[in-house]
C-alpha cells in the first residue's frame, strides 16, 4: 500500500480517536477495542475498522449517548493495538475484561484474531459479533462460544459463489476452463483454497496453478509469474490487504492476461481504486455493496466527514451495523451482558444494511459475497439475500 496515504488515514484516526476519548465521564459506557494498527493487517483494520467505530461513538456521543434504564449514557471507548500478533490480542482482551472493566468488547479484526480471543469472550460473558471472522466452522464454533455471532457468511458461501460468477462467464462464452488460485497461508486463506479446491473441480474447472505464501510476504512476484506461466483463463487470489495489493501490481508488471481477476479483502477498499486507477476496471474482489443504497451513501457521507476518508465496499458498512445492533441491543436490556447476549439470539435489528438477524447457528444469513470494480466503484454482483446487484463485466487487460 503506498505509505503516505496510510499515514494520512492513521493520522485521522487518531484525532477521532481523542476527540473520542473526550467523552469520558462518570456515567460511561466502557467499550473496549482491540484491532491491528500495526502489523501486515494494519492497512484493512484501518479501513475497515477503526474509522467505523471513531464514527459510531461519535454519533452515539453526539446524540447524548445510549438510553440505559430511562439514563443517557455517553460512550467511553478504551482501544489496544494487537500489532497482528494473536498473543497481543488475548493480553488485550484479557486487560479489558480484568483491569479496564469493560462493559463491552467489539471483536477484533480478521479470522484468525477472531478465533484466538473467542475463548476468552466466553470465558468473560462477552457477546462476540465476530464481523470480520469468515468460516465453515460457524456452526461448531457457535456451540463451543455460545457468544460468537457472524456476519459476513461462511467460507463455502465466500468461494461458492466466486465459482458462480465464474461459471455464468464461462456458460456466457467469455472464459475457459483453466484457473490459478492462491492463497494467504493463515486460517482465512487456507481455509477458502480448502473449500474452493472441490468446489472448482466439480464444476469443471482446472486448476492449472496453486500454492501459498506466508502472511506479510513481500515479494509476490514469483506468484505471478507461476500463474501466469500456466497461462490460465482466471486467477483467484484468497488474500489478505498487504498481497491483494501486491499480487495486483505484480499481475501489472507481468500483464497477466485473464478475463477473470479476482483478490479478496482489501480489493474493496478506496485506496485500491485510488492506486491501480483505471486498471482497477474490471478486477473481482471480495464482498461488495449495493451503491445505490440510501442507507449507505448516508453512512459513507458521514464516514467521511468524520474520519477524512471514504469507507470500503464491503465490511466497512458490516462493521457500523454490527455496532448499530450492539447499540440496540443495550438500549433494550442494559449493561447486562448475558442478557445482551440473548437479546441477539432473539432479535431482528435495523441497520444501515437493512434487517439483520442470527440464525440458530449465531450466523446472519444475509451477506454479500463478490463484488466488482466498475466505473470507478466497487458494486456488489452476487450476494445471499442482499439486493442491489449489478452484471459481471469482463476485465480487459491493464490499461
Amino acid at each position: 500500500m503506498n505509505r503516505r496515504p496510510f499515514l494520512k488515514l492513521v493520522s485521522a484516526l487518531t484525532i477521532a480517536s481523542a476527540l473520542a476519548a473526550t467523552a469520558t465521564t462518570a456515567e460511561t459506557i466502557r467499550i473496549g477495542a482491540v484491532a491491528p494498527k500495526t502489523g501486515p493487517l494494519a492497512g484493512g483494520a484501518t479501513v475497515t475498522q477503526w474509522p467505523s467505530i471513531y464514527l459510531w461513538v461519535d454519533q452515539v456521543n453526539a446524540a447524548g449517548g445510549l438510553t440505559v434504564d430511562g439514563e443517557q449514557m455517553m460512550i467511553e471507548l478504551i482501544e489496544y493495538d494487537d500489532q497482528t500478533n494473536p498473543g497481543e490480542t488475548i493480553k488485550a482482551v484479557q486487560r479489558l475484561a480484568t483491569q479496564d472493566d469493560a462493559h463491552f468488547i467489539i471483536a477484533p479484526y480478521g479470522t484468525g484474531l477472531n478465533l484466538a480471543a473467542a475463548p476468552l469472550f466466553d470465558r468473560y460473558g462477552y457477546p462476540q459479533i465476530a464481523v470480520s471472522a469468515i468460516t465453515d466452522q460457524q456452526p461448531e464454533l457457535s456451540a463451543q462460544f455460545p457468544n460468537m455471532f457472524f456476519t459476513l457468511g461462511t467460507t463455502t458461501a465466500l468461494a461458492a459463489d466466486v465459482v458462480k460468477v465464474l461459471s455464468d462467464m464461462r456458460d456466457a462464452g467469455q472464459l475457459g476452463d483453466n484457473v490459478a488460485m492462491v492463497n494467504v497461508a493463515d486460517a482465512f486463506g487456507i481455509e477458502l483454497a480448502t473449500a474452493a479446491r472441490p468446489l472448482f473441480e466439480e464444476a469443471g474447472f482446472n486448476i492449472v496453478y496453486e500454492t501459498s505464501y506466508p502472511l506479510g510476504t513481500q515479494d509476490l512476484s514469483p506468484v505471478i509469474k507461476g500463474a501466469a506461466a500456466a497461462e490460465p483463463d482466471a486467477f483467484v487470489a484468497w488474500s489478505y490487504p498487504p498481497d491483494t495489493f501486491g499480487l495486483t501490481e505484480q499481475a501489472m508488471i507481468e500483464n497477466l492476461d485473464v478475463k477473470a481477476f479476482y483478490t479478496a479483502v482489501a480489493t474493496p477498499f478506496p485506496g485500491y481504486g485510488a492506486r491501480f486507477g483505471a486498471a482497477a476496471e474490471g478486477v473481482l474482489g471480495a464482498g461488495g455493496v449495493n451503491t445505490e443504497s440510501p442507507a449507505f451513501m448516508e453512512y459513507a457521507a458521514a464516514h467521511e466527514a468524520v474520519t477524512g476518508e471514504k469507507p470500503d465496499y464491503w465490511a466497512s458498512a458490516t462493521t457500523y451495523a454490527s455496532l448499530e445492533i450492539l447499540a440496540q441491543a443495550i438500549e433494550a436490556v442494559g449493561l447486562d451482558r448475558a442478557a445482551v447476549t440473548q437479546h441477539l439470539r432473539e432479535s431482528t435489528y435495523e441497520t444501515i444494511l437493512g434487517p439483520i438477524s442470527f440464525d440458530e447457528n449465531n450466523s446472519n444469513p444475509d451477506f454479500w459475497t463478490v463484488g466488482q470494480w466498475q466505473g470507478g466503484v466497487f458494486k456488489g454482483v452476487a450476494s445471499r439475500g442482499r439486493d442491489g446487484a449489478v452484471p459481471v463485466i469482463l476485465k480487459d487487460g491493464w490499461e
